[in-house]
């Protein structure tokens, strides 16, 4: 006979002792339960004990996460939160350095635990472990492990970064700014700083005025990924809580000292790979540094200010010089007003006083930068640009101010200068690192190749707009490579001429409609059952195969890993926690199972309960579209798993698997895709013996019967 749904068969364990099997009664409070397992083993007190899983982070069993215990879970009985908490902090308290350590060791296992770590707080520890910091009588092991410790207790949001005292956050900034300290010690107190900075304003700008930007510097020119990774969350931290101002003066001052050059070099192109943590801070870096950019661009021009008409004359002179000097000797000065109106409109402005056409803000004194900073780095090319196109037929003249003004609108759009950086992007461009001045040597690179596209298309005024589409394709498919230099990029996008354009253009919309005729579109639906059943089992080969996920804490990006697959007969979820830099783990060795039997439907996106948790903060909004979630049977009772994909393609990948486990359609947009190219592929191999014959629309008419049927050859009669 089955037992109750309420009850699962688990193993406790306890030291020295044989371990008990028993049927654990979810009803039954938790207190009943402990008293049954002591009296198994003869043990006075059950309440100074408690349960905790055996795997994992052995978190303590409390009547709000007792539902996670499943059939064949191992438990095992230890001393209660309450006591273990008091017992660990007596140790912080011990003479010997030994028994600090030891004591030490184990609360940094036990802190990632809430009902731990809300005992722990509620009898000072944070305190206690505060001074153990302030003191740093032992700057090696002791005080890693008290920094690891805090860092594990504030992570669960019990107590404010904001709470902190001055001559704490002082004292590990001294742990920072100390050149001979352990390894293991600087990268957390560089975390520790780095949350310090992003939670408390008023402590962000202590740290900001203690931490000098050269030791920072330094710390990212040790050859130690942890160690430069965090110095440079803690640099970008700082950036984003500084002023426009200070924010100004502090990345001048770091290119100054070659901070670029160094990232080029030495972490982009480093021998070991680019983690995702340092990925999302050189983001940020590249997003704040572009975004010094964005006052020039929200600036019209001002046609009173005498530096911004004297730059207007400079451009114009730079193209025009001799000629206007041949031809302005001796003229009065209206006939002088009259010659730079016309030279103004040769450059290409719309109209005869140039500040109109830039009072469009964006782009505003930004395509005023760009047009003077090509026509001094590049003069030979500015003056060719402008020369050939003020000598050709006025139809066909490429207008170099109106195409400047809106290629910059173009690249603000493209780089996304401006915008607010987002939690989670790691979309960097290494060409970025790899020249001074990038943007505007950008725009050099673009302009240039403006004029080369418009003389292949043979534009006209008419069809400007339609070179700016072909313009913004050219430049976002270059982009989207990632090259890692200007010349690499300068040498891609001048391969994509607009021939190769329409070539890409007519093959992606080939992919995308197909063909539309009836006899096409009926072998097609004949088709899609065979493939999508093939889909469903690549995607439940996927599920087989597992993806380590990441948990999303409240305040940092990116926190635990932990893995999951489905079973090769299909009828199991298993999963656990993994240690980062590990590979994925076996099936067999995971220590958690979820019946696909058990599970009731699949949520995603909203409806899922790790994200209405969460509020709706920017990390909720970015890890939004990632999260799913399977609601299953425990006990009488609903749980949940939950789960945010590591990227867009997982989401896709897992939700089909788990939508086909459980009978239901796959309607990702990854299912589409799939399924289009499927059909596209299979419905060409069909059609390979038709090539070049048409398909009608229409099947040819059946002709009628014949009149008699009397056209029988007679085979047997033979032929003289």
């Amino acid at each position: 006979m089955a037992p109750p749904r309420n009850v699962v068969k688990i193993a406790v364990q306890m030291r020295d002792a044989i371990p008990q099997l028993i049927q654990l009664d979810q009803a039954k409070p938790l207190a009943a339960v402990l008293k049954e397992v002591c009296d198994a083993w003869s043990l006075p007190h059950s309440e100074r004990y408690a349960l905790q899983f055996a795997d994992g982070h052995r978190r303590y069993i409390t009547e709000n996460n007792r539902t996670e215990i499943k059939n064949g879970s191992i438990l095992c009985l230890s001393t209660a939160p309450d006591l273990e908490a008091e017992r660990l902090l007596r140790g912080l308290q011990s003479e010997s350095c030994e028994g600090r350590r030891e004591a030490l060791r184990h609360l940094v296992l036990l802190a990632p635990d809430m009902t731990f770590t809300r005992e722990v707080i509620s009898r000072d520890g944070l305190q206690r472990l505060g001074s153990i910091i302030e003191d740093g009588d032992d700057l090696g092991e002791v005080l890693a492990l008290a920094l690891r410790a805090f860092l594990e207790l504030m992570e669960h949001g019990v107590v404010s970064w904001e709470t902190l005292g001055i001559p704490f956050v002082r004292k590990v900034v001294c742990y920072v700014n100390m050149n001979l300290m352990d390894a293991s010690v600087q990268p957390l107190a560089l975390g520790l700083l780095e949350s310090v900075t992003l939670s408390s304003p008023a402590l962000g700008q202590l740290v900001k005025s203690e931490v000098p930007l050269d030791r920072l510097l330094v710390h990212l020119q040790v050859m130690n990924q942890q160690l430069q990774t965090k110095a440079m969350a803690l640099l970008t931290a700082l950036l984003q809580g500084a002023s426009a101002a200070e924010r100004k003066h502090m990345l001048d001052y770091l290119w100054q000292r070659n901070l670029r050059q160094f990232i080029y070099k030495n972490i982009i192109h480093s021998a070991a790979p680019l983690g995702d943590e340092m990925a999302h801070h050189l983001y940020v870096l590249q997003a704040l540094t572009l975004g010094l950019l964005e006052p020039r661009m929200r600036t019209p021009l001002d046609p009173y200010s005498q530096e911004q008409r004297e730059q207007l004359q400079a451009l114009r002179q730079a193209a025009f010089e001799l000629e206007g000097e041949s031809l302005g000797a001796g003229l009065s000065a209206d006939r002088r007003r009259s010659l730079c109106a016309r030279e103004f409109r040769k450059l290409g402005f719309s109209n005869s006083n140039p500040a109109q056409d830039l009072e469009r803000v964006p782009p505003g004194l930004l395509a005023l930068d760009n047009m003077l900073y090509f026509s001094r780095h590049a003069p030979s090319a500015y003056s060719r640009f402008v020369l050939e196109n003020s000598s050709r037929e006025d139809k066909h003249e490429c207008p170099f101010a109106r195409s400047s003004i809106q290629l910059t609108v173009l690249l603000c759009e493209l780089l996304h200068v401006g915008e607010p950086c987002s939690e989670t992007a790691q979309d960097f461009s290494p060409m970025f690192f790899g020249q001074d001045q990038s943007f505007h040597e950008l725009f050099c690179v673009s302009i240039q190749l403006l004029n080369k596209t418009w003389k292949e298309m043979r534009a006209t005024q008419e069809d400007f707009d339609k070179v700016m589409q072909v313009v913004r394709e050219q430049l976002a498919r270059t982009l989207a490579l990632k090259p890692s230099s200007l010349e690499l990029f300068r040498t891609k996008v001048n391969t994509l001429t607009y021939g190769e354009v329409l070539r890409l253009r007519q093959t992606e919309r080939l992919h995308q409609e197909g063909t539309l005729a009836p006899p096409i579109l009926e072998l097609r639906e004949k088709l899609k059952p065979e493939l999508m059943g093939l889909i469903r089992q690549q995607r439940l080969l996927h599920l087989c195969e597992g993806t380590l996920f990441r948990k999303i804490s409240s305040r940092r990006r990116q926190d635990k890993l932990w893995f999951c697959c489905l079973s090769p007969n299909h009828k199991l979820l298993q999963y656990g926690d993994v240690e980062e830099g590990v590979g994925p783990p076996a099936p067999e060795s995971l220590p958690e199972q979820l019946p696909v039997a058990d599970i009731r439907a699949l949520l995603t996106g909203k409806d899922c309960p790790h994200v209405r948790e969460k509020g709706s903060g920017k990390q909720n909004k970015d890890v939004c579209e990632l999260a799913f979630s399977v609601s299953y049977d425990h006990g009488e009772e609903e749980a949940y798993l939950n789960f945010i994909a590591p990227s867009k393609r997982e989401f896709h990948l897992w939700t089909d698997g788990l939508s086909a486990l459980l009978g239901s359609p796959m309607g990702s947009e990854q299912t589409r895709l799939d399924l289009e190219q499927l059909l596209t592929m299979e419905t060409k191999l069909r059609l390979l013996e038709l090539e070049n014959v048409p398909i009608p629309e229409q099947p040819p008419p059946v002709p009628p019967p014949p009149t008699n049927f009397n056209f029988c050859y007679d085979c047997s009669i033979a032929e003289p």
